[in-house]
């Protein structure tokens, strides 16, 4: 599990396929990132890169490797290219929980529509697919590229909705979010408490 607090950027360095020319293979990806790495960090532990959870397969004092299967890259962006990336430890036993209960599983891509200064702040708004819309809710929190955020209103509309989220200066200058503009993929993960209020209410009346 993770909060959606981003602990550091890193960058990702190397990305080398597991089969070149083969279409439907995954790949290892080294990213480099200073003063994030701890002490006790071993391989086989899990760190969130854009919002999804993936194992540390190597480690050197300034960076580590994941393996990431076709599947994972499928479903998400920001995985398969040099770039900087959102990255965050696992939660641990005691830890604070600043942000919301996060999986480290993508959900699905939302897209870009707006990213625009508004005041001291910045106007955020998201396109979400259809099957995903119906979790975003007011109030609700979603995860965007692994960041814990809060949805500020919700445009509904036949192929899904737009969220609106006021995102204030430091969690643009500390996340990766800086650099997104209109018709960039993201990744998106719903609340896990909408998770188990669908499943609840879809057996009510079994």
């Amino acid at each position: 599990m993770f909060t959606g607090i981003v602990a550091a950027v890193g960058k990702i360095i190397e990305v080398t396929p597991f089969n070149e020319g083969q279409k439907d293979a995954g790949v290892h990806l080294k990213i480099q990132v200073r003063d994030f790495l701890r002490d006790s960090t071993k391989l086989g532990d899990s760190i969130s890169i854009q919002g999804a959870c993936m194992t540390v397969v190597a480690l050197e004092p300034d960076s580590f490797s994941v393996d990431v299967s076709r599947e994972s890259l499928n479903r998400t962006a920001g995985l398969d290219a040099v770039g900087e990336v959102n990255l965050e430890h696992a939660l641990r036993l005691g830890d604070s929980l600043d942000g919301h209960l996060v999986s480290g599983h993508v959900d699905g891509l939302g897209q870009v529509s707006r990213f625009e200064p508004v005041g001291e702040s910045w106007d955020l708004r998201i396109k979400v697919p259809q099957a995903l819309a119906k979790y975003m809710a007011y109030k609700g929190s979603v995860t965007v590229n692994g960041v814990s955020l809060t949805v500020n209103h919700v445009d509904d509309s036949a192929d899904g909705c737009e969220i609106h989220i006021n995102l204030i200066p430091h969690t643009v200058q500390v996340t990766t979010l800086q650099h997104l503009a209109a018709g960039v993929p993201v990744n998106l993960e719903i609340d896990t408490i909408a998770r188990y209020v669908e499943r609840m209410i879809s057996l009510r009346d079994c």
